[in-house]
């Protein structure tokens, strides 16, 4: 299912800007030329505009909120660049692949450890689709229920690196309420004119259609302070062989 890319609202900035000289004239007009000429590009058909969160796996103490613009390919996959902004400045920090549980199903053992399920995030109403009506976002929303997400972040803008530094981060994702630091959704929501709580509402017969989830329990008694569960998130055991 494809939704077309709304219009964002609640601007953000980048935390960061990395050093270098303003782009000389002949950059400027080598940009311009390829703009110009270079018409096929495969950023032409992002068509998903996304806001969520994501807690690093081996360092759940490290959250940040990520901007995917994200190409529909398929019903059961989507691919999607991550920015720490919505603006024409931000800079690109990450991707995500995105797969239904069908594609999850057939993946070995093995693999399935880097991949973070989504109930939790659409659930809670943290993940958001912002500029499109509430009527479709809660079908974007329904389409992505029991799906999984494969993300690396490249870039820690928000901790002040200037540069892309050291290895990918493997992103997973909050499962449980309490999770998020203190103002991370907050922040997010007064910037952008959402209410988190709300989409929960709007999202809560969705909770029918969950099923448990491989993953949820990864990072279970990582995060400091109290955590409540979401309805409808559970973990989901793995068959005895």
């Amino acid at each position: 299912m494809s939704f077309l890319l709304g219009g964002c609202t609640g601007n953000r900035e980048p935390q960061v800007r990395p050093p270098g000289d303003e782009a000389s004239m002949k950059t400027q007009a080598l940009k311009l030329g390829a703009k110009v000429l270079q018409t096929d590009s495969p950023l032409d058909p992002i068509d998903v505009y996304l806001v969520g969160f994501h807690p690093m796996k081996h360092d759940p103490s490290h959250q940040m909120e990520a901007h995917h613009f994200c190409k529909q390919v398929n019903e059961d996959f989507a691919q999607c660049v991550l920015f720490d902004g919505n603006t024409r400045t931000a800079n690109l920090n990450g991707i995500e692949y995105i797969i239904s549980e069908r594609l999850f199903s057939q993946l070995p053992a093995e693999e399935r450890r880097y991949w973070h399920p989504h109930n939790g995030e659409i659930l809670s109403g943290q993940l958001v689709a912002p500029g499109i009506p509430a009527v479709a976002e809660k079908e974007l929303m329904k389409s992505k229920i029991n799906s999984y997400g494969k993300t690396w972040h490249l870039w820690a803008t928000n901790r002040g690196d200037e540069l892309p530094l050291g290895e990918p981060l493997l992103a997973w994702s909050f499962n449980r309420d309490g999770e998020a630091k203190p103002g991370l959704v907050e922040d997010r929501d007064k910037r952008m004119g959402i209410s988190s709580a709300e989409k929960r509402h709007e999202r809560r017969e969705l909770v029918t259609l969950a099923q448990p989830q491989f993953g949820v329990d990864a990072l279970k008694n990582s995060f400091e302070g109290p955590v409540t569960p979401i309805a409808g998130v559970e973990e989901r055991q793995a068959q005895a062989k």
